[in-house]
């Protein structure tokens, strides 16, 4: 006697693909075209609100963790929007001056794909079994990721940043290199300051705006 497994099959994909749809839509009002564009508005302003208040504390920020938080909630379209507008803003209006052009326009494509890849991020944690958004998300893998990704995103923003300020300068490898090392400890700060907020502050922001949502 042969067994036909396929409608198991099928019912169990089909309570795969249910499991996958959930995790993604965080949120029923996320579906909401209106409330969308108020909450993508509110995480632009909340990131240059944030950037300003923490302007003239050297390499301490969280302006980054905004603009990812935003595309990690809302999907990578919104959040590179949300990167987009924010960075414009706050770079063009800085109170320390506005940035060189090569690097004011590294620093707004930079946000832009920050926050892109907030949205890239959850769409890598909802096809996995431990990505629960409403319970605990301090465990040990989305930690690791977590505060991995916040460090590549420091860590090449800052020598990218050094390098487009350096080439305004000197063309030279060694200016650049000069440059960099002398500011090596204020870049740690930075990493060091990103990859906390990603590990300790994020997954209870993600968690808290979940549950206010739902």
């Amino acid at each position: 006697m042969i067994l036909d497994n396929s409608n198991l099959d099928n019912e169990i994909e089909l309570s795969n693909l249910k499991g996958e749809k959930e995790r993604e839509n965080i949120s029923s009002w996320l579906e909401k075209p209106s409330f969308k564009i108020a909450i993508l508005s509110t995480f632009a302003a909340l990131a240059v609100v944030f950037g300003y208040m923490l302007a003239f504390i050297p390499n301490i920020e969280i302006f980054t963790l905004t603009v990812f938080l935003s595309g990690f909630i809302l999907g990578k379209k919104e959040g590179l929007i949300v990167g987009l507008l924010s960075s414009m803003i706050f770079t063009f209006f800085n109170p320390l001056g506005i940035s060189p052009l090569p690097l004011f326009l590294y620093q707004i494509a930079h946000y832009s794909l920050t926050g892109f890849l907030g949205g890239f991020l959850r769409q890598y944690f909802n096809k996995r079994e431990y990505f629960k958004p409403k319970d605990d998300l301090y465990i040990f893998p989305i930690l690791a990721i977590l505060g991995l990704t916040g460090a590549l995103i420091t860590f090449f923003y800052d020598i990218l940043s050094t390098f487009f300020g350096a080439i305004l300068f000197s063309q030279s490898y060694e200016y650049f290199l000069t440059t960099y090392l002398s500011g090596i400890i204020f870049t740690t700060i930075h990493l060091v300051g990103n990859v906390l907020g990603f590990i300790i502050i994020l997954p209870g922001l993600i968690q808290l705006i979940i549950k206010l949502l739902d």
